[in-house]
């Protein structure tokens, strides 16, 4: 079955065309600055060149066009027409309480998406402006929508609840949610798989590092914890956004830079993170860069964010009560051997020795980064949310009459 991976941004669209019986990727690419002069497209079918286009794309229902033009070009396309995708799945970052699963997209779901985008201002327009663009130009075709809350939906109330007036949770729904679960739910599943470790029976704490970045405490193939919150702000140290911080710091630097809280939250989400505390960039391979050029607050930068990961696993580790293995997956997570072997050496109390060798020989790969005689197992695993998201898709799709 050949399904379509969407995932849409404000101004942007990343697609992938996968096979799901083979689960090869035929085709790829992005539709970059939707809405926005200098439009950009970038196709790259399997087997062939990529290519990059400079096309103007007034809005979603052009760049899917755009995009199912390519997937059926005569001569470059790998389809020979529309009627072989047999389904779409979306990625969409927040379902708030009412998705503890992928969901068919009907007018009730789409309703439930629109509830839910005070949570994701940023995300979820986003993710209907695809929807219906999709709606429109292929209507008879199935759709899916995969929410990256819904894996975490099976936190117990003492992990999502905030020390906060109950009444705000019973009323505005004020909670964790956590995000990126699409990855940490493929990557526990894989690592498990990877390591032989029977994911009924398993303690897995899942590291998703990029320039946002999530940890997750796994218990039997079931989330238990994670570090995001009400909204992505919350947790780690990430590439712009904070993470953890005394709530009164936002009052505090108000009064003393006469600011809004909304201005607050603008420093918070896009001007702090490594790129706050470096003042040079939210690019780790930038940051890498500078620090071998004897940039200090480069290496500082680096040095915080791999510290705040070694607590949060800490953490983890108290809340599993143990821990089999732990994963890391994402841009920094797959690649930053340095930040990674920076989080190891605070692991030392848990029986980890860091292979040195394996370490910097695993970038971009699947692979065990800790001794042989280590108590837990430390590994890379690639995430691979697309993947996920088709075999959700597949599934629902499926089951269809």
């Amino acid at each position: 079955m050949d399904i379509l991976v969407i995932n849409c941004g404000s101004s942007s669209l990343k697609y992938q065309l996968i096979n799901t019986d083979t689960e090869v990727v035929l085709a790829s690419g992005i539709c970059d600055r939707i809405g926005i002069n200098g439009g950009q497209f970038t196709y790259k079918p399997q087997g062939g060149e990529k290519s990059i286009q400079n096309i103007e794309m007034k809005d979603h229902e052009v760049a899917i066009k755009i995009v199912l033009e390519a997937l059926t070009n005569p001569k470059t396309g790998i389809i020979n027409s529309l009627s072989e995708i047999k389904a779409i799945g979306h990625r969409i970052v927040h379902g708030g309480e009412h998705f503890t699963h992928s969901a068919i997209i009907t007018d009730e779901v789409i309703s439930h998406i629109e509830e839910c985008a005070d949570l994701a201002p940023l995300h979820n327009p986003a993710h209907l402006l695809g929807i219906r663009a999709c709606q429109a130009l292929m209507p008879s075709t199935p759709m899916v929508a995969v929410f990256d809350t819904a894996f975490h939906q099976t936190m117990p109330p003492k992990a999502f609840i905030y020390g906060l007036p109950y009444e705000y949770y019973e009323k505005y729904k004020v909670r964790r949610y956590g995000f990126h679960g699409t990855s940490h739910s493929y990557v526990s599943k894989r690592t498990a798989e990877f390591l032989k470790i029977p994911l009924e029976n398993s303690k897995i704490i899942t590291c998703h590092l990029g320039n946002g970045s999530s940890i997750c405490a796994v218990e039997n193939g079931k989330s238990i914890d994670t570090s995001m919150g009400l909204t992505p702000l919350e947790g780690l140290v990430m590439g712009t956004r904070s993470g953890d911080i005394d709530p009164a710091v936002i009052d505090y630097i108000a009064q003393k830079e006469n600011l809004s809280t909304k201005e607050i939250m603008n420093i918070l989400n896009k001007k702090s993170g490594v790129l706050g505390i470096s003042g040079l960039s939210s690019d780790f391979r930038d940051l890498l860069a500078a620090d071998e050029q004897g940039d200090l607050k480069a290496r500082f930068a680096r040095e915080v964010f791999a510290y705040r990961v070694a607590k949060y696993i800490g953490s983890y580790t108290a809340a599993l009560t143990g821990v089999d293995a732990i994963a890391f997956c994402a841009g920094v997570g797959e690649n930053a051997k340095f930040i990674r072997g920076k989080i190891v050496s605070h692991l030392q109390f848990l029986g980890i020795t860091l292979d040195e060798k394996a370490n910097l020989a695993t970038i971009g790969v699947e692979g065990i980064i800790s001794t042989p005689d280590s108590k837990v197992r430390v590994c890379v695993i690639p995430t691979n949310e697309e993947l996920m998201i088709a075999r959700d898709t597949k599934t629902l799709v499926s089951k269809i009459k």
